[in-house]
C-alpha cells in the first residue's frame, strides 16, 4: 500500500429504495484512514448495472485509490491491513453477548431491588434471564432452530415435537425463576431439559466426536457445539438443583 495515497474514489449504490450499507462502511473507513473521498452515487439499477459491466465487477461499492481499483468493502479492509469477516467462520460472539447482557441485566435488577449488585438473587437472575434471552433467539425462527437441534439432541431425534417445545420450556422455566413463583414447575423443566441437553452434547462432541454447530442461540448461528454448550446445560441443572435445595430448606 502506498502510504502517501490520500485520495480515493468510491462508487456506491444510493437509490430512493436502497442505500448500500457496505458503501457507507467503505466511505466511513476511508475517512477514518485520512482519505479525501470523491463519492459517486449510483442512483438507479440501470446505472449500477452499467457500472458493473464497464468495470467487469459483480458487486458495488467499488473503491479506487490512485486510479487503481481496490474493490469492495472486504477488499478495502484487507488493503488497510484489517481482518475481513468470514460469514462461515465459527464464533462464540453470540453466546458471549447473551451471557454478558444477562449478567448486566441481573446486576441491574439486583441493584434496583436490594440496593446492591452482588447478591445471591443476582446470580439466580443471571441464569434465568440468560435462559429467556436464549429462548427468544430460538423462537424468532423456530424452524431453523429445530433443524439444527435435531442434528444432535437425543430426545428430539426420537420425538421431533420436542425440538419445537424446547424453547417454550426454556422460556417458561426462565420466567418463573425470575419471578420466583411456581418453582414446582420451573425446577423439573429446567432439570429435564438441562440433563437431556448435557447428555446429548457430551455424546455428540466427546464420544461421537462430531463437528456440529450449536442451536443454543438459534438455527442460523456459527457457534460450535462443544464445551460452551455443555456448560450452558450444566448451568440449567445447577440452577434447578440450587432452587430445589432452597425450596426444601425454606
Amino acid at each position: 500500500m502506498n502510504a502517501n495515497a490520500r485520495n480515493a474514489t468510491i462508487y456506491r449504490m444510493v437509490t430512493p429504495d436502497h442505500v448500500c450499507p457496505f458503501g457507507l462502511k467503505s466511505l466511513a473507513l476511508l475517512k477514518r484512514e485520512g482519505f479525501s473521498v470523491d463519492d459517486h452515487w449510483l442512483t438507479t439499477r440501470k446505472e449500477t448495472d452499467s457500472f458493473k459491466a464497464e468495470h467487469d465487477v459483480k458487486t458495488t461499492p467499488q473503491t479506487f485509490i490512485n486510479g487503481e481499483r481496490v474493490g469492495g468493502y472486504d477488499d478495502l479492509l484487507r488493503y488497510f491491513g484489517k481482518e475481513a469477516r468470514d460469514p462461515k467462520a465459527v464464533t462464540y460472539q453470540p453466546v458471549l453477548a447473551v451471557f454478558g447482557m444477562g449478567a448486566l441485566m441481573a446486576l441491574a435488577v439486583s441493584w434496583a431491588a436490594f440496593g446492591e449488585m452482588l447478591t445471591v438473587r443476582a446470580a439466580e437472575w443471571f441464569i434465568a434471564i440468560s435462559m429467556c434471552i436464549l429462548a427468544i433467539l430460538k423462537l424468532r425462527d423456530i424452524e431453523s432452530f429445530s433443524n439444527m437441534f435435531l442434528g444432535y439432541d437425543l430426545l428430539a431425534q426420537r420425538w421431533v415435537r420436542y425440538a419445537y417445545l424446547y424453547p417454550f420450556g426454556e422460556a417458561l422455566a426462565g420466567i418463573l425463576m425470575i419471578a420466583g413463583v411456581w418453582l414446582w414447575l420451573a425446577i423439573p423443566v429446567a432439570f429435564v431439559i438441562g440433563t437431556i441437553g448435557a447428555i446429548s452434547v457430551f455424546k455428540a462432541v466427546y464420544i461421537d466426536r462430531r463437528e456440529l454447530k450449536c442451536a443454543c442461540v438459534g438455527g442460523d448461528s456459527n457457534v460450535p457445539l462443544g464445551l460452551i454448550s455443555l456448560t450452558e446445560n450444566l448451568m440449567l441443572i445447577a440452577m434447578a438443583v440450587w432452587m430445589l435445595i432452597n425450596r426444601i430448606e425454606g
